[in-house]
């Protein structure tokens, strides 16, 4: 077999391998290699978290892009978790007929992209039907635990109304957050 074409190539190519890697051997000691290695494992590991220049694309956004109060990705909706009273037959900031706000309430504050000014949210629960179930979000931005009530978005906060059924919610502005 030794006369063999591919025997003959697979020897050559054995005698380059072992040659380059005795050469690199003489000329690169372990301890650069490991150093290498690592400066590439560990860059590796910062690049993802390198500031990243997204304004062109935001830039070039056209205006049948931007959100409506019915989309749960619209900017007053940042920590909302419920059903969309503009859905159901209310508006943003109005409960449907039939239904009354929730005497207690929980806050959020959202980012205005059109100003980029920060906005203090109340998301009221219209409470008195039976659940809406027509555009459910669920945002959770700057969403506290449990322990803290008035930012904590996973209440039922009908149930200080009576009676205590929750059906929608709406997202009223009280003002810009200092």
């Amino acid at each position: 077999m030794s006369g063999d074409p591919v025997s003959k190539l697979m020897g050559v190519f054995d005698r380059v391998a072992e040659n380059a890697a005795r050469k690199s051997a003489q000329m690169i000691g372990r301890r650069s290699v490991l150093s290498s290695l690592g400066k590439i494992l560990v860059g590796g590991a910062v690049l993802p978290m390198l500031p990243f220049d997204r304004s062109a694309r935001a830039q070039g956004a056209s205006p049948a892009s931007e959100k409506t109060d019915t989309d749960c990705d619209y900017w007053r909706y940042c920590a909302l978790d419920g059903f969309l009273c503009s859905c159901c037959g209310g508006s943003i900031t109005s409960c449907p007929p039939g239904t009354e706000p929730s005497t207690v309430t929980w806050v959020g504050t959202c980012q205005n992209p059109k100003d980029g000014k920060d906005y203090m949210v109340s998301y009221n629960d219209c409470c008195g039907k039976t659940t809406c179930g027509r555009c459910l979000c669920n945002s959770n931005v700057r969403e506290r635990p449990g322990y803290l009530l008035g930012v904590h978005n996973d209440i039922n906060w009908c149930m200080a109304n009576q009676p205590s059924m929750y059906h929608c919610t709406v997202s009223v502005i009280v003002g810009v957050a200092g």
